[in-house]
């Protein structure tokens, strides 16, 4: 059976970029239209779909992810043309994870079962907060009573489901997250996503921030929050397998997992990337950003591809330990060598990692590095002490 990490293995994911409305934090490739022709939409998908095919022959799809955007404002009909699509291109493996994003707010029974008869198993809602005031602060446009009623809906359809939330919010204290995630854990199923709240250039909670009208927990409230999430949820039996993802065993995401292991995926829809495997040399993807340019040349060529750049073996590294290093389980050290060509220690001086490993931040072993749970929490300055300058 073809698994994540295998050499044939294939990640799809498909980008919807379409939401009713644009989070103020958000810096996703998501746009608000007033009317979207689905039905051109679903004939560029399964053009896109045939194009990637192409480029990647053989290969055997273990997940499908739509993302966005909001993908379950997309028709169910649509979902089922592109899963179909997927099918007829490509080998699936014998249980393919097939995940959509949802809100809460876009969320309808009859939807959710569409969505479950065109082949999704597994449902991701941006829940992102179980209180009304914390809703409105970061632009929701549901309340923590639609969030509910989705989340029951989808215990109900879905034989998988998880849901994110976002803390570090203004004022946020360990008491208060500590409290919420409580209250959440009894809605969990086998995942949990909580994401530290950050601000992203050009969006909303940028320009409030940049002028003063928007101030987060300084960094040692931050770490103790960060603290509160892996007490809670790992007591809980929800451990984090990823910096900011929690899962009980067997109950990880298998698409997210082919990106933080470094797997082949490919991208369809505006803005989407991919990482590909060729002849032993790695190829990174990008297709049109903006939603209209990106159907225009689907039209015209039946791609919607933008860019290939083939990636030096210094990149490969960088991008290796960037995705690897988020994940509990960390790179495996074969892995390094079968990508870049040659081992850890002839790319990254020993004593920068001995120097991390005495910090508390790094863990080495003859098989694998990892960080610790400190190390995840500081990955940024992590990886800049570790990474070597740029190298052909």
């Amino acid at each position: 059976m073809t698994e994540v990490g295998d050499p044939g293995a294939l990640a799809v994911y498909v980008h919807w970029p379409f939401c009713v409305s644009k989070c103020p934090y958000c810096d996703f490739n998501s746009h608000v239209r007033d009317r979207v022709d689905e039905a051109q939409w679903r004939q560029a998908y399964e053009a896109a779909i045939d194009a990637a095919a192409a480029r990647t022959p053989g290969r055997v799809v273990t997940s499908v992810f739509f993302g966005g955007g909001t993908p379950s404002l997309m028709d169910p009909a649509t979902v089922a043309a592109v899963l179909d699509r997927i099918a007829a291109r490509w080998p699936l493996a014998s249980a393919p994870e097939v995940t959509l994003e949802a809100n809460p707010g876009s969320v309808e029974a009859g939807r959710f079962a569409g969505y479950r008869a065109a082949g999704v198993d597994r449902v991701s809602l941006g829940v992102q907060a179980l209180d009304d005031a914390a809703l409105a602060f970061l632009g929701r446009r549901h309340d923590a009573g639609e969030a509910l009623s989705a989340l029951a809906i989808a215990r109900r359809i879905f034989p998988r489901w998880s849901f994110d939330l976002i803390y570090g919010r203004p004022g946020h204290t360990p008491e208060a997250w500590a409290s919420e995630l409580r209250r959440a854990l009894p809605l969990a199923g086998d995942h949990l996503s909580v994401y530290q709240l950050t601000i992203e250039p050009g969006t909303r909670f940028a320009v409030l921030h940049d002028r003063g009208d928007l101030v987060l927990p300084d960094e040692e409230m931050q770490g103790l929050l960060y603290e509160t999430t892996q007490s809670v949820l790992g007591a809980a039996g929800l451990a984090a397998y990823e910096i900011s993802n929690h899962a009980r065993p067997g109950g990880e995401s298998r698409h997210n997992l082919a990106y933080w292991r470094y797997g082949d995926y490919v991208g369809i829809g505006p803005g989407a990337h991919g990482r590909l495997t060729r002849d032993r040399s790695r190829v990174a993807t990008r297709q049109k950003k903006a939603p209209e340019a990106w159907l225009a040349a689907v039209a015209a060529t039946g791609d919607g591809l933008d860019e290939e750049q083939s990636l030096a073996p210094a990149e490969r590294l960088a991008e290796l330990l960037m995705m690897g290093l988020r994940l509990a389980e960390g790179v495996p050290l074969a892995r390094v060598e079968r990508e870049t060509g040659a081992p850890l220690d002839a790319w990254i001086v020993p004593a920068r990692i001995e120097r991390l490993a005495r910090g508390g931040f790094l863990e080495r072993d003859t098989t694998r590095l990892a960080a610790t749970v400190a190390g995840r929490q500081r990955l940024d300055a992590v990886l800049a002490a570790l990474l070597p300058e740029p190298r052909s």
